[in-house]
């Protein structure tokens, strides 16, 4: 890290944000309160308006959104007739999944080999804290120099679209000249990055029926049609030999073109297993950025522990599509219940209940937002340029946003490089790049503001 006041006083500050970022990693902010308490989420949501109160910011609020869930607002004034800037970031967690595959527990920051773990420490509970290091790092060096808003939603990682709705209710609330979306990541660690596009998706259930009741698989099987084998064959449809999702009508070739994602560093990145191979046709980046991908999220049937010998007489599957920028979430979305209808076989009575749904993003890397942070990212990561990549995640809230704000400009970028391994077990953060990002945010509102 060069030598700098803001850079100085970030180094300084590393110790703090650490028992900050474990006291917000402590409460189990899952927002699906059939799962974890609902207190869980008031807490963190408490602690960090708590966190904005204690740096000065007004107008404090818990908002009470649609889907039951909270976000916290608050707003810092900056000087006479300066710029807004809009940060945002998530509280709500992914669930832990197998607590006992985690090396440390997952609600407890622990230190291990350079980096820090622990569930939503780089999703997006660490997007929290670069957002209040860049803030501090600048009111101990001259003051922020423009208006901040600052927003942290409560329920992201359930796509349940609270805050997007209340936004679109309140559309004065959120507006800003720009916004800095906390929560992408660097393409690799030290590879200064901001992410230039954002799938969007949807997500179907489908059930099929073909029996009243489950029957004797020796007695039956072989002539009574089974349900399980109906709904395998039906999500066998979604993807071709070579593993290239194919939802008829639907457009699979796109091309990206800007930074590549080598095969190998691909495998690395997603852990593949050695001998087990890539799934689908045209560059990774293709694939992962720029093509519609399919993905069978869960299947209701019975576990093989405590199974019978029976044909089963209903299945359902939760099946999740996602989507490059220039493809329409709601077109698709009627295309892939189409192709689940038409292709469940035997006759066998299907239904597609539509769970969530968000549209892609596209952001102008032309503007002079993202000129201000590739000036940034330069005095954070001395000698790297700053690169543009996709993100196959979606964040629907960026286009809620872009429509209520057509002016504004949008930036994505965070702490949930490849290594972070978000939504998995031991999810973790690195600490150095939540300094070096915090540098490069507070170096970006400086610049920002001058420009």
């Amino acid at each position: 890290m060069s030598s700098n006041p803001v850079a100085e006083t970030v180094a300084s500050l590393m110790p703090r944000a650490k028992e900050e970022l474990a006291a917000l990693v402590a409460f189990r902010s899952v927002a699906d309160f059939e799962q974890f308490p609902r207190s869980e989420s008031v807490g963190a949501a408490e602690w960090t308006a708590a966190a904005l109160r204690a740096e000065g910011f007004q107008d404090v609020a818990l908002l009470d959104t649609p889907d039951g869930t909270q976000s916290v607002y608050g707003y810092l004034p900056g000087p006479e007739g300066a710029k807004t800037v809009l940060l945002y970031a998530h509280y709500d967690v992914q669930p832990p999944l197998d607590e006992a595959a985690w090396v440390s527990p997952p609600f407890e920051l622990t230190e291990r080999d350079g980096r820090w773990y622990g569930r939503g420490a780089a999703d997006c509970k660490g997007g929290v804290i670069m957002h209040l290091l860049a803030l501090r790092a600048l009111k101990a060096n001259g003051g922020v120099p423009v208006h901040v808003k600052v927003i942290f939603e409560g329920s992201e990682e359930q796509g349940t679209g609270g805050l997007e709705r209340y936004a679109e209710a309140h559309p004065e609330l959120l507006a800003a000249d720009t916004v800095v979306i906390g929560d992408t990541g660097n393409f690799r660690v030290g590879l200064p990055t901001v992410t230039a596009t954002l799938r969007g998706m949807t997500m179907l259930r489908v059930r099929v029926d073909t029996l009243e009741g489950n029957l004797h698989s020796g007695q039956f099987g072989g002539a009574a049609p089974d349900a399980l084998a109906a709904l395998i064959r039906v999500l066998d449809s979604l993807r071709a030999e070579d593993g290239s999702t194919t939802v008829d009508g639907l457009a699979a070739d796109s091309v990206w073109e800007g930074l590549a994602y080598d095969d190998e560093q691909f495998r690395r990145d997603a852990r593949v297993l050695d001998g087990v191979e890539l799934i689908g046709s045209g560059t990774v980046a293709d694939r992962v950025w720029a093509r519609p991908a399919v993905t069978v999220l869960g299947i209701d049937c019975p576990p093989v522990v405590g199974a019978t010998p029976s044909v089963q007489a209903s299945a359902r599957a939760l099946v999740s599509l996602r989507l490059p920028p220039g493809v329409d979430a709601t077109a698709a979305t009627k295309l892939l219940r189409a192709h689940l209808e038409a292709r469940t076989p035997w006759g066998a009575r299907v239904d597609v209940e539509q769970i969530g749904q968000g549209q892609a993003f596209r952001a102008d890397t032309t503007s002079p937002a993202y000129r201000a942070m590739a000036d940034a990212m330069a005095v954070a990561y001395p000698g790297e340029e700053m690169q543009y990549a996709g993100q196959g995640g979606s964040i629907p809230l960026c286009n809620t946003l872009a429509a209520l704000y057509p002016q504004a400009e949008i930036l994505l970028i965070g702490l949930s490089e490849p290594d972070a391994q978000i939504h998995a077990v031991n999810e973790s953060v690195s600490p150095e790049e939540l300094e070096r990002l915090s540098v490069a945010e507070a170096h970006f509102l400086l610049n920002y503001a001058a420009s």
